[in-house]
């Protein structure tokens, strides 16, 4: 029986119409079908493969560690270098406030233990979201998701959630002292790479500290380099109360990780004690491919790469079809005028060789998230390919 087969069969499937590519090995930024054609990854897993495919420096990190021990116990009396280490990293590059590292296996997770922590922390009950916000899709993250059509289904969801437009300042007075928390995406992802103005974050952030609500930032998949600065949240001059991380924060490796500061991270050793619990979360393994990954980010700072081929696919991607480029760094949605439109350049862009998709709550863009490490020419290759799907599509 072929793959495909078994696959349909076998594997839960999210969609009636899955991709359905068979991908033998990948390489740096290409993928390689059953038949042995090359795809370029322009979307990295979802943002996850920042290196690239098989990064020989996380490879080997992973190499290393699997002959040492893999899994042991995460969370109780046990001393594990490549948790340790990584944390040390991470902290050592992010601003003093965050200090405090509780690793999980994924975003949704890292935003599961950032809603409670801060709960636990101002013993309050409300959270407040943004629309067309994606946080994942366990319950927790996904009743602080900002799409009514993806939520609808699964209601009841968690209770005393408000939801505010994304960008606007004058919702923010809603905020109030019974708010435990706001959760944003710094630069929201799903809703088709929006880009909020540096006045209202920065607005956001003095409302939280003027009724004591904890800021979390989801960098899930604006974090690690993306978008043309280490952190996305230093684009704008503020510094979250909790930071949520995943995708590209383990290598390709499943890891997530929220960082708060000492004080707040205490909550969950007391009232109850082991607050918060995982099972595999800051695996050994995964900890190492995450350390790894992250050295490379920070000593080629790949997130200036991200910033100059920011401008190449603006400058390139001009055609009459395409109605505007939106984003930052190497998190851009190319937009059209509708789903159909858009599918169908995405369609012959595969066919071509370039590997892309949309998002969730805006089909109507193509998605561009290529791996960090991209080059100039290999961007320039991609547009060309992309203009020439536009314009076949246009026909």
């Amino acid at each position: 029986m072929f793959q495909r087969e078994l696959f349909l069969r076998h594997l839960a499937q999210t969609s009636s119409f899955p991709l359905s590519l068979e991908i033998k090995e990948a390489e740096g930024l290409y993928m390689y079908g059953a038949d042995g054609k090359r795809y370029l990854d322009l979307i990295s897993g979802i943002s996850v493969s920042a290196l690239g495919h098989r990064h020989p420096g996380v490879v080997q990190a992973v190499k290393e560690q699997a002959d040492r021990y893999m899994h042991l116990m995460v969370y109780g009396e046990f001393v594990q270098s490549p948790q340790v280490e990584l944390a040390t990293l991470l902290v050592e590059n992010l601003p003093a406030g965050l200090d405090n590292v509780f690793f999980v296996n994924s975003g949704s997770e890292s935003v599961e233990g950032a809603l409670k922590l801060a709960k636990r922390y101002t013993g309050r009950t409300e959270i407040v979201s943004f629309y067309d916000a994606y946080h994942g899709s366990s319950h927790g993250s996904l009743s602080v998701g900002g799409n009514e059509k993806l939520k609808n289904a699964f209601r009841p969801l968690l209770p005393d959630v408000r939801h505010l437009c994304f960008g606007e300042t004058e919702q923010l007075s809603q905020i109030s002292e019974r708010t435990a928390c706001v959760i944003a995406e710094t630069i929201q992802g799903e809703a088709g790479a929006v880009v909020p103005e540096k006045e209202f974050l920065q607005a956001l952030r003095k409302r939280c500290d003027e009724t004591g609500a904890l800021l979390i930032l989801d960098e899930i998949q604006a974090g690690m380099g993306r978008s043309g600065a280490l952190w996305a949240f230093s684009h704008y001059g503020i510094v979250p109360d909790i930071l949520t991380l995943a995708k590209a924060f383990g290598g390709g490796m499943p890891l997530g990780a929220f960082v708060a500061g000492r004080e707040v991270m205490q909550c969950f050793t007391e009232n109850p004690v082991l607050g918060h619990i995982n099972t595999f979360g800051g695996n050994a393994v995964c900890a190492a491919a995450a350390k790894a990954s992250l050295e490379v980010i920070l000593e080629e700072k790949l997130w200036l790469n991200a910033a100059q081929l920011e401008h190449v696919f603006r400058k390139m991607l001009v055609h009459p079809d395409i109605r505007g480029v939106r984003g930052k760094g190497l998190l851009l949605a190319v937009e059209f005028g509708d789903f159909t439109q858009a599918k169908g350049v995405i369609d012959r862009c595969i066919q071509k060789g370039v590997l892309t998709d949309w998002f969730l709550f805006a089909d109507n863009c193509l998605r561009i998230a290529p791996p960090l490490t991209i080059s100039e020419t290999e961007v320039r290759d991609a547009c060309q390919i992309i203009l020439e799907a536009v314009e076949e599509n246009h026909c």
